[in-house]
């Protein structure tokens, strides 16, 4: 198990402030929209219930959703400005359910989902706890259900990483502390540890990549 040594337990999306600062730059992150596009195709077509992990402000799922399908969701957000949004956003929509959650805790008893998504939220968990909510996705999985993670995964060398904060116009001072960044291939071996099915990633740009298994 890679080791925390590195981090601390400081997580800043506690603040309202830090919640609102990321609204305005999330429109801006370079490539975005085609790691997006990439985790759309792998969401099961018929799907009838999706669980968005660190909803924000509804951005995937309102993606998602923008497809037509009657889907039933439910989105997981512990930030007071995003759950605010996420309750104005699907305010209209009887079948989605915002809940306030923490994922560092363990997730609520949900039932079954034909899809997990998540959007560059899962990278603020410890390695220790990254893991663990890996392994409970997967006990809510129906078989033949999709987990597709667009995540923010370590460069290889300090360097990348310096390279890739510079095209984000950040400078390593100025990065958000919360990140716990974690290697993608340790993250693709504990999926198929988990006993994901298909296990690949399937975009990446630098730092932002796709990571899906199946639960067969």
């Amino acid at each position: 198990m890679p080791t925390d040594m590195n981090f601390t337990d400081l997580n800043l999306w506690t603040s309202p402030e830090h919640a609102l600062d990321y609204l305005k730059r999330a429109d801006k992150i370079p490539h975005r929209t085609e790691g997006e596009r990439t985790l759309l195709e792998f969401v099961p077509a018929g799907s009838a219930r999706i669980l968005d992990l660190g909803s924000g402000d509804g951005r995937l799922l309102g993606l998602i959703l923008a497809g037509g399908a009657e889907v039933e969701a439910v989105a997981l957000d512990f930030s007071p400005p995003m759950l605010d949004r996420l309750r104005r956003r699907f305010a209209a929509n009887s079948r989605i359910q915002v809940i306030a959650h923490d994922l560092n805790n363990p997730l609520p008893d949900l039932g079954y989902f034909d899809a997990v998504v998540s959007s560059f939220a899962i990278h603020h968990l410890v390695h220790r706890r990254k893991r663990e909510l890996y392994a409970e996705i997967f006990a809510h999985l129906n078989s033949g259900g999709v987990f597709c993670n667009l995540e923010h995964v370590a460069s290889s060398t300090t360097e990348l990483h310096h390279r890739f904060l510079s095209i984000m116009n950040l400078t390593p001072e100025a990065e958000d502390p919360s990140n716990k960044l974690l290697d993608l291939d340790i993250q693709l071996h504990w999926l198929r540890e988990i006993g994901f099915k298909q296990v690949d990633c399937h975009w990446k740009w630098r730092e932002l990549a796709l990571l899906a298994g199946v639960r067969s």
